[in-house]
């Protein structure tokens, strides 16, 4: 039998927090279209199981322990791309944690570091270290993860919110300076996606879902496979005039909220066909 040819045929991928959630579903999406994928995480367990999954998926994945804070850690998953598979072509800076909650005036400065180091730091590292093997490769792409939180005020933490706004504009600066070397720098911004950063909610992923379902317009919660098809679309050559931009994927939330449609609110002005004139012959 004839295998179908993949999107990422040929490429090699090194894929971040993909041990669980949004990065290890993208990471098997990533195996099964043909791409070589390094497991980047610092849960051995679960990117031990991730590789199983990219290899039933008819892939090839090897796993390196990486604390994306650690600029040594990101350079060594990349070096182990290049020696295991020979190139880089997609950097994918996916890890991420929720981090210092609360209010501002009780937020620890250690605790907003952390949040930092890991959400926009980690970013950083993994852009500076890939751009070389990527430029050698030819040219190709880096995702990042960050979030409607980076965009608007209200949905998340202090510190994850400022931190997402600051990968957000990263790509825009890193998008420009490495363009000429065909290397496209876009990010991803999620709506509520159950994954296991919701936990904090409750332990219990049912639960979750229908919490999440309420907030967004198209009424259900996020699932990482609709991150992992923006990944691979951006990752793969369709989206090669596509570069700093900010890629939502909310389920319409950042569309904003229907206050006059809303059944709350008597149905509001989907309630009934008609035509409002001038507020003066309204009396």
């Amino acid at each position: 039998m004839v295998r179908k040819m993949g999107r990422l045929d040929g490429k090699v991928a090194v894929v971040t927090g993909a041990a669980s959630g949004m990065g290890r579903v993208t990471a098997i999406r990533f195996a099964g279209e043909g791409a070589a994928v390094v497991i980047a995480d610092l849960n051995g367990e679960g990117g031990e199981a991730a590789i199983r999954d990219c290899r039933e998926n008819g892939g090839r994945a090897v796993f390196q322990r990486t604390d994306v804070t650690a600029e040594a850690d990101i350079k060594a998953a990349i070096e182990r791309a290049v020696k295991e598979f020979g190139k880089l072509d997609v950097m994918y800076n996916n890890a991420g944690l929720a981090g210092a909650i609360g209010g501002i005036e009780r937020t620890s400065v250690e605790d907003w570091d952390r949040t930092q180091a890991v959400l926009l730091r980690g970013v950083f590292l993994g852009m500076k270290h890939s751009i070389p093997e990527i430029r050698k490769a030819g040219g190709g792409s880096i995702i990042s993860t960050a979030s409607v939180a980076g965009l608007s005020g209200g949905y998340g933490p202090h510190s994850y919110s400022a931190a997402k706004a600051g990968v957000v504009n990263l790509t825009r600066s890193v998008a420009l300076e490495v363009a000429k070397d065909k290397i496209r720098v876009n990010c991803i911004c999620p709506g509520g996606i159950n994954t296991p950063i919701f936990n904090l909610l409750s332990p219990d992923p049912q639960v979750i879902e229908q919490i999440l379902a309420k907030l967004h317009p198209i009424q259900r919660a996020g699932h990482p496979a609709d991150i992992a098809n923006m990944a691979l679309f951006l990752a793969s050559d369709e989206s090669e005039w596509i570069t700093g931009t900010a890629m939502v994927v909310d389920g319409g939330l950042m569309a904003g909220h229907q206050l006059f449609a809303d059944a709350g609110s008597g149905g509001g002005s989907f309630a009934s066909n008609a035509y409002a004139g001038p507020s003066f012959e309204r009396r």
